[in-house]
C-alpha cells in the first residue's frame, strides 16, 4: 500500500502503523448488537466510526472482509455473567418469543444503519446459528485444562493465564467500565475473574433457548460467540477487532483469553475501540427509560446524516457530548455544505493535478488515526480552492465514498426538472386516453399520444407496475 494507515491499538496502548497479516487484505471483526431493544445513538456512534475505518481501508486500496455477530442469546444484563438474559428480558417486556424479538430488533438495527449510510458487513452471523462451534471450542478448552465444570456450568479458568488483563494491566478503575450494575457473587467460580462458557444448571430456569450439549441442556455464555464466529469466517489470525470502550472489559478481555488458549497462538493484532457518546447526565443507556434513537431524531425533523456528520466532526477516541443545540448547529452546517456542492457544475474537464493535491490531503487526514474532522476540513478547503467545479465535484464524490454524507444529494435533486400540478394532470389524462386507445386496439392513436407527449418533453415508460413518466 502506498498510504500508511496509523491508528491507536488498544492492545499495545499506542498509535501503530497498520500492517495486515496478508498483503493487501484485511480481516476485520465488529461486535454486533444484542437485539433486545432499539439501538440508541450512543451505540450507533461506534458503528459509524467502525464504518469509517472499513471505508478508509477500502479507499486506500485494501480488500476488506468484515464480519459481525448478532447476539440473540447469552448476553446477561450484567457483563459479569449475572442477571437476566437481555433477550428474555426483551421478550417478557413485549410479550413475544425471543426469536420474534430478535427479528424485530435486528431489522430495526439494520434500518437505522441504512439511514446512517453504515455499510452492512460482508458476513452477519446470529449467535444461535453457531451452537456446534461454541460446543467444540468449549470441549477443546476443557481438554486443554483451560476450563472446568462447577455447579453444572462450564467456566474458563483465568488462573491458567500468565496475563489475563491484557488491555488493562489490572487497573481496577478500568475494569469497572464493564460492570453496569451490582452483581451477585457466583459461588461456583474458583476465581472472581473466571467467566461462564456454557450455562446448564443455573438460576435461569425460564431461559427460552436451550440446546443439548455434552454437559446437559443449556446455552452459551456471551463471550464465546465472538471468538467462534470470527474464527468461522476469518480463520485463526485476525487483523482488526472493533467495539466500544465498554467492551474492553470483560468482553474483549475474555475473548482474547479463550481464543488464544484454544488456538495456542496470538489471535488478533489490532484492537480498535470507540469512546462513549454522553448526554448532560452522563453515558447513554437503555436503562434510563426513554433513550435517543434514530427514529426519535427523525420525528424531531433531523436528517439522520446530520448525526453522522456530528460524529465525524469529533475523534473516535474522545468522549462526545450530545445536545440538541449542537445538533441544530450541525444541521445548519450540513445543509449549507450540501447546497454549496449542489451549485457545482459538472461541465469541463477534471484537473488531475488539483484532484491529486486534495485527495492526498484527504487520505493523509484519514491515515492519521482516522482524523475525520481534519478530513472534513480538507473538504471545505477544497471547495474554496481555485480549481474547476468539475474537479471539486469529482473530489466531493470521491471523498463521500468514506464520509458517506450524501454530499451530492442536493445537486441530484436540483437536476430533476420541476413538474407543476397542471402539467401532471394533463399527462395523467393523456396516459388514461392512451390506455383506452390500446384497449380498443387503436395502436395508431396510442402511438400518436406518446409522440404528442414527447414533443412536450414528457417520456413514457411501460412497466409491469403500469405506465411511468418523467420530464426530459
Amino acid at each position: 500500500m502506498e498510504n500508511k494507515l496509523y491508528f491507536y491499538n488498544t492492545l499495545t496502548k499506542r498509535e501503530e502503523q497498520f500492517i495486515p497479516n496478508e498483503d493487501g487484505k484485511v480481516s476485520m471483526y465488529t461486535c454486533g448488537p444484542t437485539v433486545y431493544h432499539y439501538a440508541h445513538i450512543g451505540n450507533l456512534r461506534s458503528y459509524i466510526m467502525e464504518d469509517l475505518l472499513e471505508k478508509t481501508l477500502r479507499y486506500i486500496g485494501y480488500d476488506v472482509k468484515r464480519v459481525m455477530n448478532i447476539t440473540d442469546v447469552g448476553h446477561l444484563s450484567s457483563d459479569a455473567d449475572t442477571g437476566e438474559d437481555k433477550m428474555l428480558k426483551g421478550a417478557k417486556r413485549e410479550h413475544k418469543s425471543v426469536m420474534e424479538i430478535a427479528k424485530l430488533y435486528t431489522d430495526a438495527f439494520f434500518s437505522d444503519c441504512g439511514k446512517l449510510n453504515i455499510k452492512t458487513p460482508d458476513v452477519v452471523e446470529p449467535a444461535t446459528n453457531c451452537i456446534p462451534e461454541f460446543i467444540h471450542m468449549i470441549r477443546v478448552l476443557l481438554e486443554k485444562g483451560f476450563a472446568y465444570e462447577a455447579g453444572g456450568n462450564i467456566y474458563f479458568d483465568t488462573s491458567r493465564l500468565k496475563d489475563y488483563y491484557v488491555f488493562s494491566n489490572h487497573n481496577e478503575k478500568e475494569l469497572l467500565v464493564g460492570v453496569r450494575e451490582d452483581v451477585d457473587e457466583d459461588v461456583n467460580k474458583r476465581s472472581k475473574s473466571d467467566f461462564v462458557l456454557w450455562f446448564t444448571k443455573s438460576k435461569f430456569d425460564d431461559q427460552e433457548l436451550k440446546w443439548e450439549s455434552p454437559w446437559g441442556l443449556g446455552y452459551p455464555g456471551w463471550h464465546i460467540e465472538c471468538s467462534c464466529i470470527s474464527m468461522k469466517h476469518l480463520g485463526e489470525y485476525m487483523d482488526i477487532h472493533c467495539g466500544g470502550v465498554d467492551n474492553i472489559f470483560p468482553h474483549h478481555t475474555n475473548e482474547v483469553a479463550q481464543s488464544e488458549s484454544y488456538l495456542g497462538h496470538k489471535w488478533c493484532n489490532y484492537w480498535f475501540h470507540v469512546h462513549h457518546l454522553n448526554d448532560k447526565s452522563g453515558k447513554m443507556s437503555k436503562s434510563k427509560g426513554e433513550f435517543l434513537t434514530v427514529s426519535l431524531l427523525e420525528s424531531k425533523g433531523y436528517d439522520p446524516l446530520v448525526y453522522r456528520f456530528f460524529c465525524l466532526q469529533s475523534h473516535y477516541r474522545k468522549p462526545l457530548e450530545f445536545s440538541y443545540e449542537v445538533l441544530d448547529n450541525m444541521s445548519a452546517a450540513y445543509e449549507k455544505l450540501v447546497k454549496r456542492i449542489g451549485t457545482l457544475e459538472r461541465s469541463g474537464e477534471v484537473d488531475q493535478a488539483g484532484f491529486e493535491e486534495y485527495n492526498v490531503k484527504f487520505e493523509a487526514a484519514l491515515c492519521d488515526d482516522l482524523n475525520s474532522a481534519m478530513a472534513i476540513t480538507v473538504l471545505y478547503d477544497m471547495l474554496k480552492a481555485d480549481i474547476s467545479d468539475a474537479t471539486k465535484l469529482a473530489l466531493a464524490e470521491s471523498f463521500d465514498q468514506v464520509l458517506s454524507l450524501n454530499l451530492t444529494a442536493h445537486r441530484e435533486k436540483a437536476a430533476e426538472p420541476e413538474v407543476d400540478a397542471e402539467l401532471e394532470a394533463f399527462v395523467l389524462a393523456k396516459i388514461e386516453e392512451r390506455k383506452a386507445a390500446k384497449k380498443e386496439k387503436d395502436f395508431a392513436k396510442a402511438d400518436a399520444i406518446r409522440a404528442e407527449l414527447l414533443e412536450k418533453g414528457i417520456a413514457l415508460e411501460d412497466t409491469r407496475e403500469g405506465v411511468k413518466w418523467k420530464k426530459i
